[in-house]
């Protein structure tokens, strides 16, 4: 799409599940989007870094997986006939009082009445435990995510970490894994209640081994190839664990990238909104999900659900300015295409 130029109603910029589900909302009251990721696939995170990732608050879904998630999204957005830029990345915003138009660094410029970003976190990678030789072990015994279940089938399993990653990872993978085994510095994990709960039932039937209060201290093997993984007290008290995988879960590094020269009004890497209409400091920009910041917010892919149904509203007059809303539900209104 080089030296593209692309008219819509609204620019989405992310093409997570949040980004996704902007389609449809938007869609429901006969808006267009295009939507922008730097990947070169939809999906966002979810895609990425962790598919096969067991996800369990999604309304209507005990559990689901994430690219089965995306999947479904895609699906609800289809009958609205978004338009995809991928593998770009918007470098440049103006605007001429009216609409806005987005740049990116492949020479496509996309127009449109208001922009949302829906770019979780922005740019990601993961955050490293500092131990030596790391680099030596990484993409053979050390992976800071999970693509494929079946990859550690069988396998000696060391997870670090104490929040929902670890201890959702912790629950799946103690299904495959000959031996799991969870380092944390607390007895406590920073994890939703129930999964807790499942991690510390599993622990109990022997299913899964919690290494508490240990924090990881160096690893053992040879060729890339890991042996063991050595955790430490505080105290200094020091254990080997046999292992043949590593996987820290200690978070990603977010960096807001470009969206940090935008002129909006941050708080600390997140884009500060109205939680009333999801609209940022400047008007027709509107942010929606995990980089959205405002007093009570949860981080949650369903209040990010929520959030775009908002920022539709809102947005609606800028798109329609002669039309009055007459808000119907999807159950009255239908959706196009849709039997």
């Amino acid at each position: 799409m080089n030296d593209a130029s692309i008219q819509t109603d609204i620019l989405v910029i992310g093409a997570g599940p949040v980004g996704l589900f902007t389609v449809f909302e938007a869609g429901m009251l006969n808006m267009r989007c295009a939507v922008v990721d730097a990947l070169d696939m939809t999906g966002g995170q979810c895609s990425a870094l962790y598919p096969e990732k067991p996800i369990y608050d999604i309304p209507g879904y005990p559990v689901i997986e994430a690219q089965a998630l995306i999947e479904r999204l895609e699906a609800q957005a289809a009958p609205f006939a978004p338009q995809y830029v991928l593998g770009q990345q918007v470098v440049a915003l103006e605007t001429d009082g009216t609409r806005w138009t987005a740049r990116t660094g492949q020479g496509t410029a996309i127009s449109a009445r208001a922009i949302v970003i829906a770019a979780g976190c922005g740019a990601f990678g993961p955050n490293r435990p500092p131990l030596d030789g790391l680099e030596s072990y990484e993409g053979t015994s050390v992976f800071y995510l999970v693509r494929k279940r079946e990859d550690f089938r069988g396998k000696r399993v060391v997870i670090a970490g104490g929040g929902d990653s670890a201890v959702d990872w912790a629950i799946s993978l103690s299904e495959v894994a000959d031996k799991l085994m969870v380092v944390h510095r607390r007895p406590k994990f920073r994890a939703a209640p129930e999964s807790a709960r499942q991690l510390q039932d599993l622990a109990d039937a022997g299913r899964i081994e919690l290494v508490i209060p240990y924090q990881l201290d160096g690893l053992e093997g040879d060729g890339g190839r890991l042996t063991g993984v050595r955790v430490r007290t505080l105290d200094g008290d020091i254990r080997t664990l046999d292992a043949d995988v590593l996987l820290p879960f200690y978070g990603l590094a977010m960096e807001l990238g470009p969206i940090a020269d935008w002129n909006l009004n941050l708080d600390r890497n997140h884009i500060e909104v109205d939680p009333a209409t999801m609209q940022t400091s400047a008007p027709g920009i509107y942010a929606v999900g995990d980089i959205a910041t405002y007093t009570g917010k949860l981080k949650l892919i369903l209040s990010g659900f929520a959030e775009t149904a908002m920022a539709a509203h809102a947005i609606y007059p800028l798109v329609h300015p002669d039309q009055e809303l007459h808000f119907q539900y999807s159950t009255t209104q239908g959706v196009p295409g849709a039997s």
